[in-house]
């Protein structure tokens, strides 16, 4: 668990540190306090054994709402969630499982692993994206394009 989470909250300091404006102290401790917040939060809903129960409770959403667990790491260094929003992606889904760590920037964005292990006794699973077009993609902010989908309706 400490892995996941360790990447996970480097992950969210480095968007912070990309879009400029909050010093290297405050980064650290933001990223401290998030990881401590995400212990807290997770500790009772980490299951190896089982890597995806739990998956949604553990993960960490932005969409129109801040993340409770972001929110409080920047409210520890005085940020507060109208200027987190200037600074992180307005939509952005980061998953925290057991042995593997991944995000999405935009609804319809690629899903990028940012970090993957091997399950005892199991196999590696494969990386969904390469990590190019993902770093490409967190830097500039964009997620894809809009994909349009048909309506069906059923009547009886």
């Amino acid at each position: 668990m400490r892995t996941e989470i360790s990447t996970a909250a480097a992950f969210v300091t480095r968007l912070l540190r990309a879009a400029g404006g909050v010093g290297e102290e405050q980064l650290r401790c933001f990223r401290e306090c998030l990881q401590e917040a995400m212990r807290e939060h997770y500790k009772h809903h980490w299951f190896p054994l089982v890597p995806s129960k739990g998956s949604g409770y553990r993960c960490i959403r932005i969409n129109h709402k801040m993340d409770p667990l972001i929110g409080k790491a920047a409210g520890m260094i005085g940020l507060s969630h109208e200027r987190l929003f200037q600074l992180l992606p307005s939509e952005l889904t980061l998953w925290v499982d057991p042995f593997e760590v991944s995000y999405r920037i935009g609804e319809d964005g690629s899903i990028c692993v940012l970090y993957e292990s091997p399950q005892p006794g199991g196999k590696a699973t494969k990386q969904l994206e390469s990590r190019t077009s993902c770093k490409e993609e967190w830097r500039i902010g964009r997620s894809s394009p809009s994909k349009s989908y048909n309506m069906m309706t059923v009547s009886s």
